[in-house]
């Protein structure tokens, strides 16, 4: 069995959190729910977090902020920036995906997050099977 991967979730909003946790969840994944960026910055340093999932706009350090931060200390793992009050996120940003909150089906949460998390691992190795030597014809 494959181990589960591990998704960083952050939202200031208790619901909105509890949502999507059970949503990942329920897919199968393993979830660090935090509802501050401070103690998610925590997390992600003591833990094997294989992407991350935040809300942008949080008091104290922010969802951007966060990621700034996360991208310091592991370039390779992917984050989802998710806003509610905005549509179109046009400020510079680390993060690999910008949502808006309420225009997307979890579904395609979902779908974009196994996406990011495989270009992550990067592509399937083929596996070699073993060539066995030919059978030698022996002359009788």
């Amino acid at each position: 069995m494959k181990p589960k991967k591990t998704i960083l979730c952050v939202d200031d909003n208790e619901q909105a959190l509890s949502i999507r946790k059970v949503l990942l969840e329920t897919r199968g994944y393993r979830v660090i729910a935090c509802n501050n960026g401070a103690a998610a910055l925590e997390a992600f340093r003591r833990s094997n977090v294989d992407l991350v999932l935040t809300d942008l706009i949080m008091p104290g350090l922010d969802g951007s902020q966060l990621i700034e931060e996360i991208k310091m200390l592991s370039p390779q793992t992917p984050a989802v920036l998710i806003s509610g009050r905005v549509k179109i996120y046009e400020r510079d940003t680390l993060a690999d995906l910008f949502l808006p909150k309420g225009m997307y089906e979890p579904v395609d949460l979902l779908e974009k997050i196994r996406l990011l998390l495989v270009r992550k691992r990067g592509p399937k190795r083929s596996v070699q099977l073993p060539v066995r030597p030919a059978a030698r014809a022996t002359v009788a």
